[in-house]
């Protein structure tokens, strides 16, 4: 078999080695358990949320996958994770408001702390499980506020590489191109 200077299929593919999809991973454990806790069997705001944190982090999972064969659903399947997590975000908001609830400001001592948190290397549900057990409503939305905020920030940052990578290095034709055009090029 020819040995190819320019292999055209990437390296891609490790979602979990993102860390994007592992703070929506925490995001999903959360809003699954705070929608158990807090909100009726039978709400449809219960089943949204939860679908909304699911999708964010299954769009990440298989935007990673995609991204061997096609830039394009990368790209379109990480704006949907950015999209459901803004509709998550949206619900927590709505939760605290219709309940006269105060979200923290983003300069607070509290979400300065959720951040602080939210910046471990290790971080995981485990992080945040002893907060569900013994914080009030309140809390445990402005949590997952601050969780949500860190997420499409880092989902923001992504999608802003991969619209640099496919400038610099075109998508998935453009190299398969290159590689036979080079293959030809060989004695």
């Amino acid at each position: 078999m020819p040995d190819f200077p320019e292999h055209f299929l990437q390296k891609t593919g490790n979602y979990r080695g993102l860390h994007a999809y592992r703070k929506s991973e925490v995001i999903y454990d959360f809003t699954f358990r705070f929608c158990e806790k807090l909100l009726a069997r039978g709400d449809r705001t219960r089943d949204q949320m939860i679908q909304a944190a699911r999708s964010g982090k299954q769009n990440i999972a298989e935007g990673s996958k995609a991204s061997v064969t096609s830039t394009e659903t990368e790209i379109k399947l990480i704006n949907v994770a950015r999209a459901s997590l803004e509709e998550l975000l949206l619900d927590y908001q709505d939760f605290l408001r219709t309940r006269d609830f105060s979200q923290w400001t983003k300069n607070s001592r509290e979400a300065l702390y959720t951040r602080k948190l939210g910046s471990q290397p290790d971080e995981s549900y485990e992080t945040y499980r002893p907060f569900m057990d013994t914080r009030p409503p309140a809390v445990l939305a402005n949590i997952a506020i601050c969780l949500i905020h860190q997420t499409n920030y880092l989902l923001d940052q992504l999608l802003r590489r991969l619209e640099k990578d496919f400038v610099q290095k075109g998508g998935l034709r453009e190299r398969m191109t290159r590689a036979r055009l080079s293959h030809r090029e060989k004695p």
